[in-house]
């Protein structure tokens, strides 16, 4: 599954190359009414591209991770205090009896 997932990151990577030497040419890009007029930038497209791309894909791929980083922590908090309860309970009658040999026969 690792390689597949190396594979489809290589292979968009190597298209968003191609689209960035493709379109070189300058955009201007409006960001914000600034005063009379907007707030502007001359990038080239493929820099707008990704500028936007990691726009989109940056915070919803941190919350995710931050999600996956919490449940583990939960995890491991749950495990050890399952561990440090099963030291506090006595043995059952079964797990007693079975440690016990038998003396009659």
């Amino acid at each position: 599954m690792k390689q597949i997932r190396i594979v489809l990151w290589l292979a968009l990577i190597a298209a968003f190359a191609a689209f960035i030497a493709m379109n070189a040419e300058t955009a201007r890009v409006n960001f914000w009414p600034y005063g009379a007029g907007y707030l502007h930038f001359d990038w080239p497209v493929g820099f707008v591209a990704l500028v936007f791309f990691l726009a989109g894909f940056v915070p919803p791929w941190a919350a995710g991770r931050l999600r996956r980083w919490r449940l583990k922590r939960r995890i491991a908090t749950l495990e050890s205090s399952l561990v440090t309860q099963a030291g506090t309970y006595p043995p059952t009658d079964a797990a007693s009896d079975a440690a016990q040999p038998d003396i009659h026969s």
